[in-house]
């Protein structure tokens, strides 16, 4: 479709069930002026030609906080905040991608190998999944792509996940007749992020971002992760899911982020294993004078936190799917409880001036507790993001109260969205 006929669309509202279903009806409004904005950006960089246009959400944990690393269980889901991409094939075997705020150096791709020069940037990780589709039997080809992103980078919602599951899903849909499948697109992404990129992340950001809606991840099989969508209606819930950024600085942090991995696995080490995942709560119980003598006490505390966290990733997974609302949420509590308690992920050690995880959740406890919602730490955790249920009644109080803290604009009142990576036209 030319790309004047997609404006058409959008105009005479042919767009908009594809709109709302993304987007919801409060965003329709803005979606379609983001979309203009981007189809004309798309006529004036490459002409009134052939295109698709192509949308990757972020996503959210739920459920498993700092299980991953463990080969654990996880509970994620993607988000209304997407990667979106008006893309025109090309047949010079080159990738040039621009978006809003930056420019990619066009990828060449006939030479794959991996460039040094290249490690941290956008364009490592358009040739990283270039040849992760290769190696897996999928061709790759040329193409030109405008996009914008509204997946807010060092939020917690996966930016860089997101545009990886959209160059997947571009390939994909040009090159392959849409045959990589969604899990397939998320390991190819988590090699190029891995291997190319230079980031040794897990594989959870990626598959929820490509499968869309609630997605339960067991880690069990590194190789083989089994990956379940969760049939769940998030909009009949009468819940939104508000991020809310508590505005400290990660800064200084990632030693605090890496010894959470270290000591479990230490702890594993102890037991005999590699990773948590291989042994069990009896054999924590079982060592734990040894543990606290050769790990310390934090170490066997962030294995308990573990060992159940895993668990609960399960059990909201079967709440969800047995349609169990006020199991879901109360468990979501739970392990927020369990993250601030025994992971010790919500303030760093040492620095009781700067809390504001927890003054997050201290508000949100007030406000939610009792009343149907739910709260505790995003991600990785000591700073960054909060997430909690909130009922829909209770959104802008709950949204008021957290702005006049943090800061206005730090609450991002989102949907779940039921799909990953999709052609949108």
């Amino acid at each position: 479709m030319i790309i004047s006929a997609m404006l058409a669309k959008l105009h005479d509202g042919t767009l908009d069930p594809t709109l709302l279903h993304l987007y919801g009806e409060h965003r329709l409004d803005q979606q379609k002026q983001r979309y203009e904005k981007i189809l004309q950006e798309g006529i004036r960089r490459f002409g009134d030609v052939e295109a698709i246009l192509v949308s990757a959400p972020g996503r959210t944990e739920v459920g498993g906080n700092h299980t991953d690393h463990q080969l654990g269980r996880v509970l994620a889901a993607s988000i209304d905040l997407d990667a979106l991409a008006v893309v025109v094939p090309t047949d010079d075997n080159t990738v040039s991608y621009a978006a809003d705020a930056f420019a990619v150096a066009p990828v060449v791709l006939d030479d794959l190998a991996i460039r040094s020069s290249e490690v941290n940037t956008s364009a490592a990780l358009i040739r990283g999944i270039a040849d992760g589709l290769k190696k897996k039997g999928y061709a790759v080809g040329g193409f030109k792509a405008y996009a914008e992103s509204d997946v807010l980078p060092g939020s917690g919602m996966s930016s860089s996940a997101a545009f990886e599951i959209l160059i997947a899903k571009i390939f994909s849909l040009l090159y392959n007749d849409d045959r990589v499948d969604p899990v397939e697109q998320a390991k190819i992404g988590q090699y190029a992020e891995n291997v190319y990129f230079g980031k040794a992340s897990g594989l959870m950001d990626q598959t929820a971002c490509a499968v869309g809606g609630f997605a339960a991840i067991d880690f069990a099989d590194k190789e083989n992760p089994v990956v379940e969508k969760v049939d769940f209606d998030f909009d009949a819930s009468g819940l939104s899911l508000v991020l809310t950024d508590c505005r400290q600085s990660h800064a200084e942090l990632s030693d605090e982020y890496s010894k959470m991995p270290a000591e479990m696995k230490a702890v594993a080490k102890v037991l005999g294993h590699e990773v948590l995942s291989q042994c069990s709560l009896a054999d924590l119980i079982a060592n734990a004078k040894t543990i606290r003598e050769q790990c310390g006490d934090r170490a066997f505390l962030r294995a308990f936190h573990f060992f159940h966290e895993t668990e609960r990733a399960k059990k909201e997974k079967e709440a969800l799917a047995a349609k169990d609302t006020d199991r879901f949420l109360q468990l979501v509590i739970e392990s927020g409880e369990s993250s601030f308690m025994f992971l010790q992920n919500v303030y760093p050690p040492n620095d009781s001036k700067h809390e504001s995880l927890a003054v997050g959740l201290a508000l949100s406890q007030e406000l939610l507790k009792g009343k149907g919602g739910a709260w505790r730490v995003h991600g990785g955790g000591f700073a960054g993001t909060i997430q909690a249920f909130v009922p829909n009644s209770l959104v802008e109080i709950y949204k008021a109260t957290m702005e006049h803290t943090f800061g206005e604009g730090c609450c991002y009142v989102l949907r779940i969205r039921d799909c990953g990576g999709v052609k949108v036209a």
